[in-house]
Formats: C-alpha cells, structure tokens, sequence
C-alpha cells in the first residue's frame, strides 16, 4: 500500500524554484557521445538556443583541448549570453589556466573518487586525489573562478571518503560538488539517500550528474534534488556517453507538472531546439521520445482518440503547443468511429455514423496490409472509392 504521509512528506521538502538551477552539458558531455562532433558554429547556435530557453550555467566544453574546441568556448563567451559559462578541466593548473584564457566565468575541476577509478584509472590514491583537488581548487579560486568539484563515479565511492572530498573541497574555496552518477548505477531510493548524507555532514551545493544506463537518469536527478541538491546537469534530448544523461527537456517538465517547480523555461522551443540539436550530432529523435517525440499527442487508439477529442486532458498530461507539438489524430488499425470522423472533417467532409461504419474496415484492412497508418491522401482514395470524389465547394 502507498503511504500517503510519507509522499505528502516528499513533497513538503520539494524545493522552490528559486532554489533550482540547469546546467547543461550538451557541449561537453553531449558531444562525448560516441561519434559526434559539433561544428563551431553549431556550438555557438546551441549555447544561444540554451540562453534562450532559460538555462542557467552552460557547460562549454574542454579548453585545454585547444583548437576548434578552444575557439568555440571564446566565441560562446563573446555572446553576450545571460547564462554563466563553464569549461571543464582536469585538477590541472594548465587546465585551468587555458579555460581562463577562454572568458568563462565557471569551472568544472574533475577527478575520480571511486576506488575502481583510482586504482585502475589513476593509478595513485585518495590522499593524491584530495591533494591535486585542493590545489586546483584553490589556484582557480585566486582567479575569482566559480567552481564546480566533480566526484567522477561518486556513486560507487565509499561515502566517508565522498564526505571527506566534499569537506576538503568546501573549505578550499569550491562552490558545489558535482555528484556524478558516472556509469548510470544508481536508483531513486539510494540516490536520495546519499545526497541527504552529504548534505548533512558538509553544508555545500550538490549538483546532480546522472547516466542512463538502467534508464533512471532523469529520475535519479530529480531524487537528488528532493534530498536537497541545488542544481540538475542535462543534455538536450538526452545525449552523452553510452546511454546518455538527463534529458534537459524532461527535467524541467517533471519538475513543473509532478512537483509544481516552474523554472519559467521557454518550453514552447523545446521541440525547436531538440530537432536542431538531433541534426546536428546526427542522431535521430525517436518518435516516442518523452516530452518532444512526435508521438507524445499523437493518438490512433478508438479510446483514446474518442477521449482525446473530447477532452484533450483525458489522455494528455499537458498541452502540446507547450513544447512546441501539434495534437495529431493518426487512422490506423486502431482507429475508432470518433477519429475517422474527426479525420474526415478536417477536409469538410461530415461523415454519418452509418458511413463511418462502413468505412472503418476499409481502412483497418488497409493499414494491416502496409503496417502503418494511413496518410490522409489514402484515406481519401478510401471514400472516393464507396463514395465517389466529394464536393468540397
């Protein structure tokens, strides 16, 4: 059974949404995805498109890698952007220094806390990891940098050691830790509980940085934010290493319309910027995409048509022009009577129930044998056939 005081518990420590802040990782994390490169000038549109939505902290990318990469981050930089600029670096003063050289005005200092990583990764040890931390910490601080400590792998980091990172970072100047959930391990109930243990032992920013690899990023993202972190790393539509991160777009719905946290995002280009995004990392955008897939208000079921015409909220969870879709009612297979006279109405045409019954075979024997639904044009040929062409004047 449910417990109702526990929920109505989770949802009094929802925070406000002047508490909650973005940072999207497109650019960096994104575009280490597998295979996918960004032009600059790409680069340059999809930071705008993210200074537009609403995002709050753009991560740019890495710097230190130079060339194309170091141009784009300094062009990013000069745009007059509202969002804060972040470069991602190594504990590595020359790391550092050439996201400096950059403009931005944020950095992300990075290293393993994990054991397997230290170990096998690094090859050194923990008291290595917190020395290199603390130094680079404390010479980007000299510099009147914001800083960001990332715990890579910090899901599978023994939790006093992540306590011990997170103190020794706090007091060398950083302003949030990053929690990252590296190799997508982790679910909602664990994620919370850790979040609120380090928050309890040492008072500073979490971020959350969660994988899907088991499907439970944006989820474990949000769970870290009811324990208390401050702020969500994304990607638009999800992109990033392996299975991908937090999907920026169902980040900031969820919190919307399940926990009534509006970031006053401008969630009508959502679908805008995510068609953008796909095209330019060459990966497609799954139909059924949550939030911007083109199926999410497309209905072809007789139920949830019928209902849907009705009353869109029946079988909508919130309205499509908010992310910048269209309602579409699709006749196929499991078309009912409602949609195959919607259908036919938007051409003028008014079907009586006892045509639509005539109809309806035809056309669910139709889309059986092409496996698909049918294009409007089709349907058309449909009824010329039983009724001959229509007088549309």
């Amino acid at each position: 059974m449910v417990d109702d005081n526990k929920i109505y518990q989770i949802q009094r420590l929802a925070p406000r949404a002047s508490d909650i802040r973005i940072i999207d990782t497109t650019l960096r994390d994104g575009e280490q995805t597998a295979g996918i490169v960004f032009a600059n000038r790409e680069k340059v549109r999809i930071a705008k498109f993210l200074d537009e939505m609403g995002v709050h902290q753009i991560e740019a990318g890495i710097p230190t890698m130079g060339g194309d990469e170091k141009d784009a981050i300094m062009k990013i930089c000069r745009a007059g952007l509202k969002a804060s600029i972040m470069g991602w670096n190594r504990p590595v003063l020359k790391d550092i220094e050439a996201s400096l050289a950059c403009g931005v005005d944020a950095v992300a200092i990075s290293i393993s806390t994990s054991d397997i990583h230290i170990e096998h990764k690094l090859r050194t040890t923990r008291e290595q990891v917190l020395e290199q931390m603390v130094k680079a910490v404390e010479f980007a601080k000299k510099e009147g940098m914001y800083i960001s400590v990332n715990a890579e792998d910090a899901s599978r980091s023994d939790m006093d050691f992540l306590v011990q990172y997170a103190r020794a970072a706090k007091e060398a100047g950083a302003d949030r830790l990053r929690y990252c959930d590296t190799v997508g391990v982790m679910e909602p109930f664990t994620i919370y509980n850790n979040i609120k243990a380090i928050k309890e032992a040492v008072d500073i920013d979490i971020e959350m940085h969660t994988h899907d690899d088991f499907g439970m990023a944006t989820a474990n993202a949000l769970a870290g934010v009811m324990a208390g972190a401050r702020w969500i790393g994304v990607t638009v539509i999800g992109l990033g290493e392996r299975a991908g991160n937090a999907a920026l777009e169902e980040v900031v719905m969820a919190l919307k319309h399940l926990y009534h946290i509006d970031l006053d995002f401008k969630t009508e280009i959502f679908r805008e910027v995510a068609e953008y995004v796909s095209r330019a990392s060459g990966r497609e955008l799954p139909a059924w995409k949550a939030i911007v897939g083109s199926n999410m208000f497309a209905h072809e079921s007789g139920i949830h048509a019928d209902g849907a015409l009705k009353n869109p909220k029946t079988y909508e969870p919130f309205q499509p022009e908010e992310v910048g879709l269209e309602r579409q009612i699709v006749v196929g297979k499991h078309s009912g009577k409602a949609a195959i006279k919607a259908k036919f109405a938007e051409y003028g045409i008014h079907l009586t129930d006892h045509q639509a019954d005539e109809i309806l075979p035809k056309i669910s024997s139709y889309t059986v044998s092409l496996k698909r639904p049918l294009f409007d044009k089709e349907i058309m040929y449909i009824y010329e056939d039983y009724y001959g062409r229509p007088n549309l004047d």
